[in-house]
């Protein structure tokens, strides 16, 4: 569990968004998070206290002065408990109120007594939201290093469309999990991460590519900037969501990924390749003839460009590279003839002969392999890989 051992203060004020935020008090119980409620007077209007303190095993905290028996006084000791603190909704009111400085209630009073990292998640109605007023108010929150989390577009419950929804608890929760889930031990490093499968196009209809799914990749990506990296993931098509806070590069053919990579590599301090490139791309003349005219034609496969071996020949002074490899023969062997052969400082060999690993699975078998060591890992979730994978990459630089 990600959030064993941190405290969640969630505040929910006055809005009819306030029903998401139960949802996501149990999301954050469920990942081991301790979670602290306050409710403002009129979010009581739209949720009942009993509500979280079902869900989290706590007394909901609604009123400034009443008396405790965990706190000698609530509001200062919840606001040092908390490792941090998201209010969902946030109502203009209460952005208002914090913008100022004022502490009149339960939860602008412990705000403002917290030192701990702070969420805003702003939701109201679209004229509200967009009043230079409040957008004043959120640029100043912003200012003061709160996070004010953009709210989504769509059908309000007042009946308008437009800007003002309250996320879905899963996009809050992700949210959370970038202050909370990792110490930050790659703040300052630039890393690229490359994802997914390509596509080589054959005809009109049809193209090569192969079964990747990309989720090894982007739970690199993730566990990258969890820690605190600036990440750049080139990504083939996939079904996933890209990580939050991360610059992403959407590409198609090899060629389109190999550009990208070049273009991107630059800067980078750790290079995780772990893309499935398609090996072969047809000829151009032919296969461009069929799109224009509809002729059969033959065609030609040549191979694709072995991008890990032009990052290897062109590796920077610090730089670290990592391949990705899928044997289903002599895993070791082949794939530390790859790191040689490329000049890599690891590669990832996945054992696809085994149930739970490779393509398209949420778990995988690794092993890592370097110049000078070899590390086996048993089948866990690729999540679990990638930080594995991660902290012995650290453990070299």
């Amino acid at each position: 569990m990600r959030l064993e051992n941190k405290t969640v203060l969630l505040g929910v004020s006055g809005g009819i968004a306030a029903y998401k935020s139960a949802s996501l008090a149990s999301m954050l119980v469920k990942d081991g998070a301790d979670v602290r409620v306050i409710l403002t007077e009129h979010a009581q209007e739209f949720i009942r206290p009993l509500t979280f303190e079902s869900l989290t095993g706590h007394r909901c905290y609604c009123d400034l002065f009443a008396q405790d028996d965990e706190f000698k006084a609530p509001h200062i000791g919840l606001a040092q408990k908390a490792d941090a603190i998201i209010i969902a909704p946030a109502t203009a009111n209460v952005v208002s109120k914090l913008a100022c400085g004022i502490a009149d209630d339960m939860l602008t009073t412990t705000v403002l007594a917290s030192k701990a990292p702070k969420l805003i998640v702003p939701a109201m109605n679209s004229d509200m939201y967009l009043n230079p007023v409040t957008q004043e108010n959120l640029a100043k929150l912003s200012s003061l290093g709160m996070e004010v989390i953009t709210p989504d577009t769509g059908h309000l419950a007042c009946g308008d469309e437009g800007i003002g929804k309250m996320p879905e608890p899963e996009v809050l929760y992700e949210h959370l999990l970038c202050v909370l889930a990792h110490e930050k031990d790659m703040t300052g490093m630039h890393v690229l991460v490359s994802a997914g499968p390509t596509q080589e196009a054959l005809d009109p209809v049809r193209y090569l590519t192969n079964h990747s799914s990309g989720k090894m990749g982007y739970c690199l990506a993730k566990e990258c900037m969890l820690r605190g990296a600036d990440v750049t993931l080139i990504t083939g098509k996939t079904n996933l969501n890209p990580p939050l806070h991360t610059e992403v590069v959407p590409v198609l053919s090899a060629q389109d990924m190999s550009t990208a990579i070049k273009e991107h590599s630059e800067n980078a301090d750790l290079i995780l390749m772990a893309a499935a490139v398609a090996d072969y791309r047809p000829e151009n003349e032919a296969s461009e003839k069929i799109k224009k005219t509809g002729e059969n034609q033959t065609i030609t496969l040549s191979p694709t460009e072995d991008i890990l071996a032009y990052l290897g020949a062109h590796k920077k002074p610090g730089q670290y590279l990592c391949g990705f490899s899928m044997e289903t023969e002599n895993l070791v062997e082949n794939s530390r003839k790859k790191l040689t052969e490329k000049k890599l400082d690891m590669i990832v060999a996945n054992n696809v002969k085994e149930e739970g690993a490779g393509f398209e699975t949420d778990t995988n078998i690794v092993t890592l392999i370097t110049p000078d060591t070899e590390m086996e890992l048993p089948l866990m979730s690729k999540e679990e890989a990638a930080g594995e994978i991660l902290d012995q990459i650290l453990s070299e630089r």
